[in-house]
């Protein structure tokens, strides 16, 4: 029985040391990791980024930002174990050493005639005969029966002060450290043992796995739904102009759970005349283009409009019950594009090949939806490819102001001003432009080991990604006022082939992670210089080379392509920004492709150099270039009467033999 009520008292004590073990290092990784976390501001400091209150730390948002899952979790576990120590500590001194003499309630020394009385008194209290009560009975054997024989039996004494038990020595014993209503396996205790062997042992686990498979079976690591990819999938062609790409975004299942209310119709309504410009309606027969507007399904319906109403920056006109909708939209579009790209790029024809046309118009959608600024302000006007919609992301910048510019031929700042901007208004627009990013790139394609690139070959692309602001940033978030959440920059790098449509490899970029990319390259640079052959210095040279571009701004892009059949190919490398209007950059690349020869005879150069292009500024455009996939904003009919018009296709397909090389040039170009 003592030593039953023994586990049982250490059994605190063994539910506190499971929970350190845990919980203490990784309070002190989270402590470090916020000690070391940079306190650099890294988002716009213009007044109407301010004035959004995104970026306000105030005391609720703190309180926020705080009570996440896990922070909340681990408070909890501290203040349980908190409670642990203090329970322990009021709970060891409740537990008794065996001492004879404190038992019999003598000092120390005492003689025989003394514990023989104090012994005669305690038997009166607590012997079974005077007390019924079983624990003065279990009191009276365990203890006082025992303090008594330790200090008047001659052979229990020297066992006392020998091993410090009457008993003498004890043997080794081992005991669970369980509460000792779980011990006491009687009655209705041992029901109770059994409930919880089976509750926490198998029950617990059960439930934990089917959450986990149920939501693994809907959402994928994105947590973006299993339907939405299959829909997105469905819905991707190679031709999609970038006008239509947000009738496939808006298929997404996650928009499905969006409520559509009966009182939402009113307001939905009044919408839709403030939008109805931005919804591609054939103007001829607008009451029948309505009237097939509004039999899509309500949830489609609903989405639409209120990313309109984010394009059109007419969210102020909203019920406050769409604006809760308005704001789930709006935080579900990140990833949800993310995904729509992936589908764009992922290859689709039998070269391993993705489709440039609708990634681009992907990357145009969420440009406009992260700034504010309508599709149709993308249409080329005024020898701008990317028309007026980079000058409308600035603050305080309309339509109106961009008009009264483009008639006083605003050269400087000063005439800037002078077009009723204040002062403070233009310190404002020079912020935003420091912050713009300013991209460059280098790359290269060869083939590992060989001097050219043949039919079949397996091609490494690397390729070094720069970024610059003028105010000295790498990483920051993008002036976005109108976006209700925090927004990281985010950079699609794509190389592919603009007369056929096809992306022969793509890849994301961030600039905002600097240990991750420093891990990223050197990992890659080590690989590639193990794959051919270099020693321990070179490669430790080559390590170091890396890793100091990408503290000082720039990110390393490296995979792999199949080589496609002889030609020389005029490829595009493009790096598209998901944030920022007019930021885009492109080079590029002239690869040749020599026909496959048996083994050791090998022709020359394949990459001929590189000429980097402004996506922005360039005007001139390649002769071989039918379409200006840049700037496209047009409709799918058009597109097909333009491309029978000039004979060629944007479908994805390979083009002949010979039929990349026609229009590519010659060496001296």
């Amino acid at each position: 029985m003592a030593a039953s009520e023994e586990n049982s008292a250490l059994f605190p004590i063994f539910i506190l040391t499971i929970m350190a073990l845990p919980l203490v290092p990784y309070t002190v990784m989270k402590l470090c990791h916020a000690a070391t976390k940079k306190s650099k501001i890294t988002h716009c400091q213009c007044s109407e980024c301010l004035r959004s209150g995104k970026y306000r730390r105030s005391i609720f948002k703190r309180i926020s930002t705080f009570s996440t899952c896990s922070n909340l979790t681990l408070v909890l576990l501290w203040i349980v174990m908190i409670f642990l120590v203090y329970y322990i500590k009021n709970m060891s001194g409740e537990i008794q050493v065996f001492e004879p003499f404190s038992i019999l309630g003598l000092e120390a020394g005492a003689s025989d005639s003394e514990i023989k009385k104090a012994y005669r008194r305690l038997s009166i209290q607590y012997h079974p005969d005077k007390n019924p009560d079983p624990e003065a009975h279990n009191y009276f054997v365990e203890y006082i029966s025992k303090a008594y024989q330790a200090l008047t039996d001659p052979i229990s004494k020297e066992n006392f002060e020998k091993y410090g038990h009457p008993d003498g020595k004890q043997g080794f014993q081992m005991g669970i450290a369980l509460p000792q209503f779980l011990l006491d396996i009687d009655g209705a205790s041992g029901g109770i043992l059994l409930l919880w062997i089976v509750g926490v042992c198998i029950l617990l686990p059960l439930v934990i796995a089917v959450i986990y498979l149920s939501r693994s079976s809907k959402y994928t690591g994105n947590y973006v739904m299993h339907h939405t990819l299959s829909n997105y999938y469905r819905l991707m062609k190679p031709s999609l102009a970038p006008s239509k790409v947000m009738e496939v975004f808006i298929k997404a299942a996650e928009f499905m759970e969006i409520p559509v209310r009966r009182t939402d119709e009113e307001p939905l309504q009044k919408l839709f005349l403030l939008v109805r410009s931005e919804l591609n309606l054939d103007l001829k027969n607008i009451k029948q283009e309505q009237a097939k507007f509004w039999k899509q399904h309500p949830p489609f319906v609903k989405t639409e409009l209120l990313i309109q109403a984010q394009l059109t920056r007419e969210s102020d006109s909203l019920s406050p019950a769409l604006v809760g909708d308005f704001r789930r939209v709006l935080e579900l579009t990140p990833r949800l594009l993310e995904e729509l790209m992936k589908m764009a790029v992922i290859p689709r024809t039998a070269q391993g090949h993705g489709w440039l046309r609708p990634a681009i118009g992907v990357v145009e959608l969420s440009q406009c939806i992260i700034q504010a600024v309508p599709l149709s302000a993308k249409k080329t006007t005024g020898g701008s490819s990317e028309g007026i919609a980079p000058f409308l992301q600035l603050p305080h910048i309309s339509e109106s102001v961009i008009k009264r510019i483009a008639r006083k031929k605003v050269r400087t700042f000063q005439e800037l001003r002078d077009i009723s901007l204040s002062s403070t208004e233009v310190q404002d627009i020079e912020r935003v432009l420091e912050m713009m990013p300013s991209l460059s790139i280098d790359i290269t394609c060869e083939t590992e080991g060989e001097e050219g690139i043949q039919e079949g070959d397996v091609v490494t692309i690397q390729a070094w990604v720069t970024l610059k602001r003028d105010n000295g940033l790498v990483g920051a978030l993008p002036h976005a006022p109108r976006y209700p959440f925090h927004k990281e920059e985010s950079f699609w790098f794509l190389l592919a082939d603009p007369n056929s449509n096809d992306v022969w490899f793509s890849q994301k970029l961030s600039f905002m992670d600097e240990a991750a990319a420093v891990s990223a390259a050197s990992k890659a640079i080590e690989e590639t210089m193990e794959g051919l052959g270099a020693d321990a210095k070179e490669k430790s040279k080559a390590v170091r080379e890396a890793v100091e571009k990408v503290r000082s701004g720039s990110r390393l892009v490296m995979g792999k392509f199949l080589a496609p059949v002889e030609g020389n190919y005029n490829l595009m490398c493009y790096c598209l920004c998901d944030s920022w209007i007019g930021c885009d950059k492109k080079v590029n690349s002239k690869v040749k492709v020599l026909k496959r020869t048996r083994a050791g005879t090998r022709g020359g150069a394949a990459l001929e150099e590189s000429i980097v292009e402004d996506g922005i500024e360039e005007e001139e455009e390649s002769d071989e270039e039918e379409y200006d996939y840049e700037s496209e904003y047009s409709e799918d009919e058009a597109d097909e009467q333009d491309s029978k018009k000039k004979g060629k296709t944007a479908n994805g397909t390979v083009p002949k033999k010979g039929s990349s090389s026609e229009g590519s040039g010659t060496d001296e170009d």
